[in-house]
């Protein structure tokens, strides 16, 4: 019985999101978010070609003041955590019909861990 806990908690401790976690890189994610930054900011209430990226984690979507957002957004009802991010930044357009992001999205797991870990970070 010790052994089959013993190898239940080493199962455990293995899975993708404890690995991704403890390998993710801000510093490597900022690079990531250099491909965000020409349409988006980190500061509270800037707004550029998109909205502001200050606090995403956890937010509603739709809710930056003084943006203008696509219906599609506006009536989207997501709340932007580490999944819903995750999905959406893979392929925008694909998970939410009728956004105006014409971003491409991030094909490359390591990318996106990397960018998702500097947004906890410096979005904060």
């Amino acid at each position: 019985m010790k052994i089959f806990r013993i190898a239940a908690t080493a199962f455990i401790a293995l899975t993708p999101a404890a690995v991704t976690a403890g390998s993710a890189d801000a510093k490597k994610g900022k690079r990531v978010y250099n491909n965000c930054k020409a349409c988006h900011a980190l500061k509270a209430g800037k707004n550029k070609v998109g909205p502001s990226l200050h606090s995403i984690m956890g937010r509603k979507a739709a809710i930056e003041p003084k943006f203008k957002y696509s219906k599609a957004m506006r009536n989207s009802g997501l709340t932007w955590d580490e999944e819903t991010l995750r999905k959406y930044l893979k392929k925008p357009r694909a998970f939410l019909k009728g956004t105006r992001m014409s971003f491409a999205g991030i094909k490359k797991k390591k990318d996106m861990d990397n960018l998702i870990a500097y947004l906890k970070k410096a979005s904060n």
